[in-house]
């Protein structure tokens, strides 16, 4: 049985495609379309899912899409139609869209697929959000928590899931949105929204929480885990320009200017700190609230505030959950695999196989095409025939100061680079952080690295309880460094003492773990900076082609593309 599940039209457009049960493929859509974030119908996704599966479209069973188009419609037209006359602009654009193409779903599906409309299906949105950590998870019985900015109603729900059965208990409906919330911040603080919340989360360490009790003016956090926001301060609700109100400006003052994106203005920090928070502070209450109301002592957790580590690091420091798992693609490109699962288990109740060990699910350049690639365009390149010889030169570039692109196997899905599709670095060298975010990825200087660890020293380096290793994996937790650690690898410490960390393990990536190993022989350390093969405001690299155009535009100074090493002639 092959099941296709679909998210589109909100950001981050993705498709995956399952084998009785399991997971044959997973792609955002931006990845092939090269537009980062891009929402349209996955086209190029779906492709590429049906060709790794070696199917046709015909031979899908279902296809099922990650949420229900006319109950949303009808929470953007109830709620538009309650602030009227301040929200007519909003209510004008949303009609503009949705009678356009958002409702019509089902006839899109149908006419790109050819399928009839008894195979297409729609789950809902947090319903697929919670199946996409639970029955990816290695857990049988489990709490369940999702937060995002909203689905259809839902900005938030907690529940339980045991064997085949998944029921949401509770919701937190729209417009006291922990999400929103949160993005409100982050547009004042002169970030994109749904860009920019990483941002907010690197730039609060620099700051004090200082502005807490202000931002408790305005939300309120209650003990089972729901929230209330003030809408005098918002203006999401109904406007399409503007996240917060004049009275947000008068309590916290005049919005950062986004051209001073790149800053440290003391007061701003303050202010990421302050949200930071707050948004901890409620997300270890809803946590604790889904494993108390539940009785489970796992934590399966979903929604794109999951992606939030920091917080993530406090749920397992905070509350009594043995182990906590957060599925890699926790936005909405993540639902479209939890709809596809959520069908499988929950309706047609078949019992589960697939626990997600890894992240690379995209698509793979072969040898020939990468060879082919380089001597086509003419590109020096030195081709290793053993692979030992590979990794000894890209450890001896590493060692001498080079920053090296690496592309090998299936790309990440998800956010985060994993050893795929990842810029690495000598994490001992102290000015790598100002190279790296300056020189080649052209982005904030305060922006962290991530520290790729082998699994077994991840203790050495890191306070790491056994319970948070399943999250280290994905790099969505953030624990302490050991301090006596922090000056063998500074280029990875954050100002805070911390690290977006990422266990590597030989079972899920030989060829990454093998790098890492021999770069410990080397240099002592079983640590590499790794952060995504991307410039700024673009995707993370899928093809070679792409990998070397990223490689020639950036100070980057070699790229290994499977067995082929290219460097960087002096002068170019």
């Amino acid at each position: 049985m092959h099941i296709l599940g679909l998210s589109c039209f909100y950001h981050d457009a993705a498709a995956v495609i399952l084998r009785d049960g399991l997971l044959v493929a997973a792609a955002e859509e931006e990845r092939f379309s090269r537009k980062k974030h891009d929402n349209r119908y996955p086209t190029h996704a779906i492709r590429f899912c049906l060709q790794q599966a070696g199917i046709a479209a015909s031979d899908l069973e279902y296809v099922v899409f990650y949420e229900k188009p006319f109950v949303k419609f009808e929470r953007i037209v109830k709620s538009t139609l309650q602030t009227v006359p301040r929200s007519l602009r909003l209510f004008r654009e949303a009609m503009g869209s949705w009678l356009v193409d958002k409702l019509w779903i089902q006839e899109l599906i149908r006419q790109d697929l050819g399928l009839p409309g008894d195979r297409i299906l729609f789950a809902d949105h947090h319903q697929s959000h919670a199946a996409s950590a639970f029955y990816c998870s290695p857990f049988d019985e489990a709490a369940v928590l999702t937060l995002d900015g909203v689905g259809e109603w839902s900005c938030g729900t907690i529940g339980w899931g045991r064997g085949s059965a998944l029921h949401l208990s509770h919701e937190i409906r729209f417009p006291h949105s922990l999400g929103l919330l949160y993005s409100t911040f982050t547009a004042f603080l002169g970030f994109e929204v749904n860009e920019g919340e990483y941002k907010v989360m690197g730039m609060a360490p620099y700051g004090t929480p200082r502005y807490v009790d202000k931002i408790r003016r305005i939300v309120r956090i209650y003990d089972d885990g729901s929230l209330w926001l003030d809408l005098r301060y918002f203006a999401f609700h109904r406007s399409s320009e503007r996240s917060f109100s004049r009275k947000f400006l008068d309590l916290f003052g005049p919005p950062r200017d986004p051209s001073r994106a790149d800053q440290l203005d003391p007061a701003y920090c303050d202010v990421a700190a302050s949200i930071q928070e707050v948004a901890e502070t409620a997300i270890v209450t809803m946590a604790r609230q889904a494993l108390q109301s539940s009785g489970m002592e796992r934590l399966c957790y979903a929604g794109g505030v999951a992606l939030n580590s920091v917080a993530n690091w406090r749920i397992l420091q905070e509350t009594p959950a043995k182990a906590l798992f957060v599925q890699p693609a926790a936005g909405d490109s993540g639902g479209a695999l939890g709809a596809a699962l959520y069908v499988y288990h929950g309706l047609l109740n078949r019992p589960r196989r697939f626990v997600m060990e890894h992240a690379y699910w995209g698509a793979e350049a072969s040898e020939g095409q990468i060879v082919g690639f380089l001597q086509q365009s003419g590109i020096p390149f030195e081709r290793f025939e053993r692979q030992d010889a590979l990794l000894d030169r890209a450890v001896e570039l590493l060692k001498d100061g080079r920053v090296v692109g690496w592309l090998q196997g299936r790309f990440e899905w998800g956010p985060r680079a994993l050893g795929n599709r990842s810029i690495l670095a000598d994490p001992r060298n102290p000015q790598m952080k100002e190279i790296v975010n300056r020189k080649i990825k052209f982005r904030e200087p305060f922006r962290p690295f991530a520290p790729s660890v082998l699994a077994e020293a991840g203790s050495r380096y890191f306070e790491l309880p056994e319970r948070s290793r399943l999250a280290a994996r994905f790099m969505l937790v953030v624990p302490p460094i050991r301090p006596e650690r922090h000056a063998e690898i500074p280029a990875v410490t954050h100002v805070d003492g911390t690290g977006r960390l990422q266990l590597v393990e030989e079972s899920v990536n030989p060829l990454y773990t093998a790098l890492i190993r021999r770069f410990e022989q080397a240099t002592g350390v079983p640590v590499l900076l790794n952060t995504s093969f991307n410039l700024k405001g673009e995707p993370i690299v899928n093809t070679p082609q792409e990998a070397h155009a990223t490689f020639q535009r950036s100070e980057m100074d070699a790229l290994v593309m499977g067995p082929c090493l290219v460097e960087k002639r002096i002068g170019a």
